[in-house]
């Protein structure tokens, strides 16, 4: 794994840390380190949700411009390409997913936090989709994910303007989903591992089917949703899991299982 990207986990939690100062430019290294990262966080039996995090000032504040106006139009069909599945690595982590915003993340920024399930931002933070401003779109996900979070109508005042919003603005439609209102440098880190300490320990398989439902289920029609989760819901009846809560909610009450993760 590149030197710009480390992995770390402690009590269950993945923490995918980009460690590229001052700005966390997001260039070709990152975004392979990156992936990198995913695919361990998916297979280790360790980690039972994931934080992606960018430290204590900045997220991301987009990605690597110079690296990018290098490129000529043959050049650029690879490298969109590899913006793409940067961000698809991060949503196809079959475990909850949080983005801890601590103060940037625009452009690609903004896109690698979408692709996560959850978003908590600092109050300082700011986000936006800026990439119009340089003559182009989004490119790894942006008008799609966005799109589908706050709506079309949201995702295009934002993209057509390429304008930034505060974290106030983006709890309040939608972008985030918490704000943090504290000065201390890891408020931001501590309330990511919060939000999904208790999925670190839930039952995986019922959680990667829950997320697979949905994610899955928002790109088709109603029945071809119903009958996924109807597949889905039928699987979990061969796990290990299955048999432990609902055995424990007969005899104890909800909220008591121990989940295997089989």
């Amino acid at each position: 794994m590149t030197d710009l990207v480390r992995f770390e986990v402690e009590d269950g939690i993945g923490t995918i840390r980009l460690d590229r100062p001052p700005m966390n430019a997001l260039n070709s290294e990152i975004a392979h380190g990156v992936i990198e990262a995913c695919d361990e966080a998916s297979t280790r039996s360790d980690v039972g949700a994931v934080v992606l995090y960018g430290g204590e000032k900045v997220f991301a504040a987009g990605a690597d411009i110079k690296e990018m106006a290098a490129l000529s139009y043959a050049d650029v069909a690879p490298h969109t390409v590899l913006l793409q599945d940067f961000a698809r690595a991060i949503a196809r982590v079959p475990k909850p997913t949080v983005a801890a915003i601590t103060g940037y993340a625009l452009g690609g920024g903004c896109e690698i936090a979408l692709a996560c399930d959850f978003r908590v931002a600092a109050k300082r933070a700011r986000l936006g989709q800026p990439e119009i401003l340089l003559g182009v779109i989004p490119g790894a996900g942006g008008t799609q994910r966005l799109a589908r979070l706050i709506g079309p109508a949201r995702a295009k005042d934002l993209i057509f303007s390429g304008r930034f919003v505060s974290a106030d603005e983006a709890l309040a439609i939608g972008l985030v989903d918490e704000v943090v209102d504290s000065e201390e440098p890891d408020a931001v880190y501590a309330a990511a591992k919060a939000r999904v300490a208790a999925y670190a320990t839930g039952p995986r398989l019922a959680l990667a089917a829950a997320k697979e439902a949905v994610d899955k289920g928002i790109e088709v029609d109603l029945q071809s949703g119903l009958e996924l989760e109807r597949a889905l819901f039928w699987s979990l009846f061969a796990t290990r899991d299955k048999e432990i809560g609902m055995t424990s909610f007969i005899e104890n009450g909800p909220g008591k299982a121990v989940f295997e993760g089989s």
